[in-house]
């Protein structure tokens, strides 16, 4: 990942290949944001006017790159849009400053340092800002995170190297402690997005769960990994339903990070199908492909865990990675098989394609037995969910209305998009089932919730639970934009950190 430093240098006297300012959308046309003042006075204070020239407006997703005049040590001038102009008197948002930060990184590929001269007026818009470049210079290494290539052509491709944040104050507490939550947050995003990124042939339920040792030795985390002796032998029947089809058999992760002054406890669920093909009720033509994003949820969970250790969030922070590949094959569960769950429930299976709730029954009801103060699951649950918000929100449903508010508040806080959905209670009777308990398929209509409704029956009496389906935002196929890149966007991570951060501080009830 790129490095971060906050520097004391202006933006005219660092020595850098390039200088980031902020431009905004004024009622008479472009205006230089705060920060940029210096670069502007080395324009003669015409730098508003140069931009308006060549077509900047200010508007968010623009980047315009001027050569630097005299007065600069760096050589380049890289003006962003943040939008429309803040009120008098108010700042710039943070969601916004974080896409512009997004925007020149990304813009500015290959290069070695530039300096961000956006708006910082305190320690959270400099977080905001350091987390955007940091996210915008995400590249996906095939081989290994960062992995270096020495050829020309990969050079001018790789990431910005160096951030240095102009403005911030390194020697102010505040300030240095932003900058440090920036990059934990940044690398475990980027750590989800390498997950979600890399090839099904390559990331199976073990080497998934192989992954989540190695982090657990390095960051001092309690770890323990349930193989397919040990899930049949323990009666994980809707997580072996799903991998038997596969000759990469499933695992169950438990990863833990305990404070021993926490006074709270969040478990969070991750559905980890690493490839899914539908199994037997297989995906048509053209739904194949990007399936290797199945894992995305586990792969959030993980990654959140593992920032909640490396901040030192006073809270205890479980994680539970339903890890299992849904293949076709003469082992595989058959539509009208009945499955016995963790906990004795019998679901009869009508679509083997509808296998993220099976997975995630289980981990749900083992997760409940710890009796956590609030469950949290993250799925890439049902295509419902993306036709209902589109590809970039994620839905929030809960059985404690307080809770999915204060989820979808805290996704807003980190500028993850979100919007609180329902679970209603007559869509449960379209899951009965004449030979098991219920089925994994109901009414057609409003079938995202039914997800959600089944997931329900799973967790234990008089627990907060509240399930995250980010099957829109999780895999981002059209051309990138602010800090989002186009592959795996580690969605859900920050939302999941930022309510740990939120229960440490006792925010929440």
């Amino acid at each position: 990942m790129s490095a971060l430093t906050l520097s004391t240098s202006s933006a005219a006297t660092l020595r850098a290949d390039a200088i980031v300012v902020g431009v905004a959308k004024g009622p008479k046309g472009p205006v230089v944001a705060p920060g940029a003042e210096a670069v502007d006075k080395a324009f003669d204070g015409k730098l508003a006017g140069v931009l308006e020239t060549l077509g900047a407006t200010g508007g968010e997703g623009e980047a315009t790159k001027l050569p630097a005049p005299s007065g600069l040590k760096a050589p380049v001038v890289l003006a962003v849009g943040l939008g429309d102009a803040p009120a008098k008197d108010e700042d710039f948002g943070h969601e916004a400053l974080r896409r512009a930060a997004g925007t020149a990184a990304r813009a500015l590929t290959g290069v070695k340092k530039a300096g961000f001269a956006l708006p910082v007026e305190d320690a959270e818009a400099a977080c905001a800002v350091a987390e955007g470049a940091l996210l915008g210079a995400y590249s996906f290494r095939p081989g290994g995170n960062g992995a270096a290539k020495k050829d020309d052509k990969a050079a001018k491709s790789a990431p910005l190297a160096e951030i240095a944040l102009l403005g911030a104050k390194p020697r102010d507490k505040a300030f240095k402690a932003a900058a440090d939550r920036a990059v934990t947050v940044a690398e475990e995003v980027n750590r989800a997005r390498d997950l979600v990124n890399m090839p099904p042939n390559e990331l199976d339920p073990k080497t998934f769960a192989a992954a989540a040792q190695t982090a657990a030795k390095e960051f001092g985390l309690k770890v323990e990994v349930l193989d397919e002796k040990a899930l049949i032998k323990g009666g994980f029947g809707g997580i072996m339903g799903v991998g038997r089809g596969s000759d990469a058999p499933p695992r169950l992760v438990r990863i833990a990070y305990t404070h021993p002054k926490a006074e709270k406890t969040l478990a969070f669920v991750g559905k980890g199908i690493t490839y899914d093909s539908g199994g037997i009720s297989l995906k048509p033509a053209g739904h194949n492909e990007t399936m290797k994003c199945d894992m995305a949820g586990a792969a959030a969970v993980f990654s959140a865990v593992v920032a909640a250790a490396r901040l030192g969030l006073r809270v205890n922070v479980t994680g539970w990675l339903a890890l299992a590949e849904n293949m076709p094959s003469g082992s595989a569960t058959r539509p009208g098989d009945v499955l016995k769950m963790y906990g004795g429930k019998t679901v009869e299976v009508l679509n083997t394609d509808a296998e993220g709730r099976l997975v995630l029954g289980d981990a749900l009801a083992r997760a409940s037995e710890e009796n956590p103060d609030a469950i949290v699951d993250v799925a890439t649950l049902t295509g419902a969910m993306v036709l209902a918000l589109g590809n970039r929100t994620f839905g929030v449903m809960a059985n404690d209305d307080a809770f999915r508010t204060s989820l979808y508040e805290i996704a807003g806080e980190v500028g993850e998009q979100a919007w609180p959905m329902p679970l209603p209670a007559e869509l449960r009777k379209g899951m009965d089932s004449p030979v098991a308990d219920f089925a994994n398929m109901g009414e057609r209509m409003g079938s995202g919730l039914l997800a959600g409704v089944f997931l329900k029956e799973f967790v234990g009496e008089g627990i907060t639970w509240a399930h995250l389906d980010i099957a829109g935002p999780a895999y981002h196929e059209s051309a990138p934009y602010g800090y989002t890149p186009k592959g795996g966007t580690g969605s859900a991570v920050r939302t999941l950190v930022r309510l740990a951060e939120h229960t440490a501080a006792g925010d929440l009830g």
